[in-house]
């Protein structure tokens, strides 16, 4: 019989234990091995079906058991020094307080998926992933975080195979009350609720659910709530589930009814208001339009309050495809806002204009959300140096006038929490080599000088702990493969040969990620021959374990893991190669210890960073990777190897493929397995051991959260708060008027007249051009605009190139006709064919960049025709 209700029967904790909820409650138990350890000690048994959840593990233990633990001397003390612990860490001063002063009070990060843990399953992918790693190593950092997602009570689904290898999804209800979070209240002890206004008068509510990640307090919004009709019941169902107008309302519940609940949250604790808002990816955008809202409430018009809110937004965007960003078609975004809908004081045609692609080649009734955040925010970023260029070219429509290189997109390479990531064995050896707090600092904080004492451990220590971790993870795919094929319906009679499934002497290569066409799951199989003789080589044979989950509408992906299953299911080589279904962090944390390399084979340049490698690193596991994301910013041949890319234009995606994999094959066979196998005179691989001791030394440091939360903080989060202090409803107004005129006088902005010193075609390195320019100015003055030399290297169509920019200087009074000079020196300091331009921007103190207002004055034509000339 079905139940018709469901209730979780917790035990009532004896006094001594009471501690216990409190360690269970916060998640920092998650990164932190010593808690993780206690736990396990209440009861091993029922920690490991609970699948290491401490909060199922309370509700599952035996009273007895607790009762005997309660007069436990040793184990109290333990209980005590953890719980210590935990308050030194949530209280005491981190980096963030060791800053000097000027940083943002609270920082809001907006995120509609987080992985944390498996025990909060709310994530899908990479994007969870790095917002999990956000904010726990804010955490760490100390950094005043306050994260803001969706509570999808579906979560991302589970992944079993079909007999046949395809793909089956499964969708468990989870119960908030069975997962480490707690409801938040009002002082009344009512559910704090927020409510959006729907089409037809009626309401979208949801419950705030709390989250408690090291020091950051997630908020998590609920929809399944007895106040809503049965459809938006199910808004907040499952993570990227439904149609068009299903994931619009799950935006708007995530950015306007976030921001909401960020005001509640501040209300009841006393939390200091944010004063710097940061949307990872467009989901969130709709945050903006909240806050422009709350200013218009309090009296500033429409152009002001999206000045002052644009001060104090940081936009990631995490895509290199267009087809990656969530756009809806404007009608079914104008429904939804208005009079009859949600923010009825905002003129619905204000806000489908931040979203429209209004740009050559843009769909012209397409509301885009990348589009919409970044017109609400004055910094944005991609997450790697390669994303970043991707990501000014992408969206280089929003600047016209201007080169690519100079769109105000910069870039923040991710990183990832290494106390997440690292094997608690890896960790032990640290420890036993700078001590624990030495190297709690190198993984949290960061710093190279940190990691320098790497060089100082043993070859032999080294390649034990290798071979322990490769030991473990065989132990780890047997046993889930046992699983997954009881699943596909085989009895354990058929099931003999898993016992001998990998070796833990055999080189082993993970590849673990979701399945999207790009990432091409199944390059290896290009040449299934050639791959078998890799796998089945008699001296130097290859072992290769693979995850991955294809999204649910997408049968493509499905088809190839279906191909990569067949394969794997292939007698001649199911010992060597093996497909794990339900990829996830659990399985995760298991896959990058006891890897020896870690393969990735996007096509280029569609991988915006890709960290899964970068965990790999962390635990001593080289990289073999297409130059793409992290890996085209950092490689180097001391730790990885670089699979050629043929991106040429003119070459089709078959025969690219065909390329990429024989490389891919030449590299494991030719240098990479060779390397792995050959030992030195101690019996060691020494060479390779080495690359292990560099891929730690040197990579470590760099492929941190920490490394990556801190510079967001000193790029991005200062310069915004500083500007959201600036912009006060005053200079909010000021700035705005000052935008509106300067848009409207530009059409009278000109260069007139260009000349310079130059008396012939060639100089000198070295010497120095005078530039003098007569520009008008129309109905601006000289402290509007700024006046600019632009040189540099020409390519052969005359486009400057690694330009370098100067200001020019007003000479005297306007002429007669209104018209300025402007003078300056030219200096000549590169060989080769060299070139200048000038140009008029508008500037203003409050701008962040000079490409702000997409507003640029060039030379005409015939202005360039009497400039004088490139110097070749």
């Amino acid at each position: 019989m079905k139940a018709i209700r469901r209730f979780t029967v917790r035990p009532v904790l004896p006094e001594p234990l009471r501690p216990l909820s409190d360690l269970a409650r916060n998640l920092r138990w998650s990164w932190h091995a010593e808690t993780r350890d206690l736990f396990q000690s209440v009861d091993p048994e029922v920690w490991a079906t609970a699948g290491g959840d401490p909060v199922r593990l309370l509700g599952s233990v035996r009273p007895a058991r607790l009762a005997e633990l309660a007069g436990d001397r040793r184990f109290l003390r333990r209980l005590t020094a953890a719980a210590d612990d935990l308050d030194d860490y949530l209280t005491g001063d981190r980096w963030y307080q060791q800053q000097a002063d000027g940083l943002p009070a609270a920082v809001a990060y907006f995120s509609p998926e987080f992985g944390i843990t498996a025990a909060l399953p709310q994530y899908s992918g990479g994007l969870g992933i790095l917002a999990g790693d956000h904010l726990k190593a804010a955490s760490d950092l100390g950094v005043p975080l306050i994260g803001v997602g969706l509570l999808y009570r579906h979560g991302y689904f589970r992944q079993t195979l079909s007999r046949d290898g395809w793909q089956q999804e499964h969708y468990p209800v989870l119960d908030p009350n069975e997962l480490p979070l707690t409801r938040l209240n009002e002082p009344d002890g009512t559910p704090a609720q927020v409510s959006l206004a729907l089409p037809g008068g009626t309401a979208l509510h949801a419950r705030i659910w709390l989250a408690r990640v090291g020091r950051v307090p997630l908020l998590l919004l609920d929809s399944d709530v007895e106040e809503n009709d049965h459809g938006e019941r199910g808004v907040t169902d499952r993570l990227y589930g439904g149609g068009s107008e299903h994931r619009l309302l799950q935006e708007m519940l995530l950015g306007i009814g976030g921001v909401r609940a960020v005001r509640t949250y501040c209300r009841l604790t006393g939390h200091p208001e944010p004063e710097v808002f940061h949307t990872n990816e467009g989901h969130a955008g709709f945050l903006g339009l909240e806050r422009i809202a709350e200013l218009c409430a309090r009296g500033l018009d429409f152009d002001s309050a999206l000045e002052a809110v644009r001060g104090g937004t940081v936009f990631t965007t995490h895509t290199p495809v267009p087809a990656g960003i969530d756009r809806f078609d404007r009608e079914l975004v104008g429904r939804h806002f208005g009079p009859d809908a949600e923010l009825p004081g905002i003129d619905v045609q204000r806000i489908l204009a931040l979203g429209m692609e209004t740009y050559p080649g843009g769909e012209p009734n397409l509301f885009n959300m990348a589009v919409m955040g970044l017109r609400l925010a004055q910094r944005a970023n991609g997450v790697s140096l390669l994303h970043g260029q991707v990501s000014r070219g992408m969206f280089a429509g929003l600047w016209p006038g201007f080169d690519p290189e100079e769109v105000p997109i910069t870039s923040v390479t991710n990183g990832v929490h290494a106390p997440t990531w690292v094997a608690p064995e890896v960790l032990r050896l640290g420890a036993r080599q700078i001590g624990a707090q030495r190297t709690e600092d190198a993984l949290s904080v960061g710093g190279s000088e940190r990691w320098d004492a790497v060089a100082d451990i043993a070859d032999q220590e080294i390649w034990e702990l290798r071979r322990t971790l490769r030991e473990q993870l065989v132990l780890e795919v047997r046993e889930r493969l046992r699983v997954s094929w009881r699943q596909r319906g085989a009895g354990n009679a058929e099931l003999g040969w898993i016992d001998d499934v990998l070796d833990p002497d055999v080189l082993t290569i993970g590849f673990a990620r979701r399945v999207p066409s790009y990432k091409r799951l199944t390059l290896m199989l290009r040449d299934p021959d050639r791959l078998m003789d890799l796998l089945l080589h008699p001296e130097r044979p290859v072992q290769i374990v693979v995850a991955g989950k294809a999204h649910p509408a997408d049968d493509g992906g499905k088809r190839l893991v279906q191909e990569l299953v067949r394969f794997a299911d292939d007698p001649r080589v199911r010992h060597r190669i093996v497909f794990l279904p339900d990829y996830g962090m659990a399985m995760a944390q298991k896959l990058y210890p006891g890897c020896d390399v870690w393969l990735n084979n996007p096509l280029r340049p569609l991988e915006a960073c890709g960290t899964s490698g970068m965990k790999a690193a962390l635990n001593g596991c080289l990289n073999l990777s297409v130059l793409d994301g992290w890996w085209d910013e950092w490689f180097q041949p001391d730790f990885g190897w670089a699979i050629p890319t043929a991106d040429g234009a003119g070459t089709d995606p078959d025969r690219r493929d065909d390329i990429e994999a024989a490389a891919l094959y030449d590299l494991l066979e030719q240098r990479i397995a060779p390397r792995f196998y050959e030992r030195g005179r101690g019996g060691l691989p020494d060479r390779w051991i080495e690359m292990v001791r560099q891929t730690l030394a040197l990579l470590g440091p760099k492929v941190l959260a920490g490394r990556m939360v801190r510079e967001y903080v000193d790029r991005l989060y200062a310069p915004a708060a500083r500007a959201h202090r600036t912009l006060t409803p005053d200079t909010a107004r000021d700035l705005a008027e000052w935008k509106a005129r300067t848009r409207a006088a530009w059409r009278g902005v000109s260069v007139d007249h260009v000349e310079t010193t130059a008396t012939t075609a060639t100089a000198e390195l070295g010497s120095t051009l005078g530039l003098r320019v007569r520009v008008a100015l129309g109905d601006l003055g000289p402290d509007d605009v700024e006046v600019q030399a632009v040189s540099g290297r020409v390519d052969a169509e005359d486009r400057i190139t690694d330009a370098t920019v100067v200001p020019l200087k007003a000479a005297g009074a306007p002429d007669l006709e209104g018209r300025l000079v402007y003078e300056g020196p030219l200096s000549l300091d590169r060989t080769g064919p060299y070139g200048y331009t000038v140009r008029i921007l508008p500037t203003h103190p409050l701008l962040a960049s000079g490409t702000e207002l997409g507003l640029v004055a060039v030379p005409s034509q015939e202005v360039v025709e009497g400039a004088g000339m490139l110097l070749r």
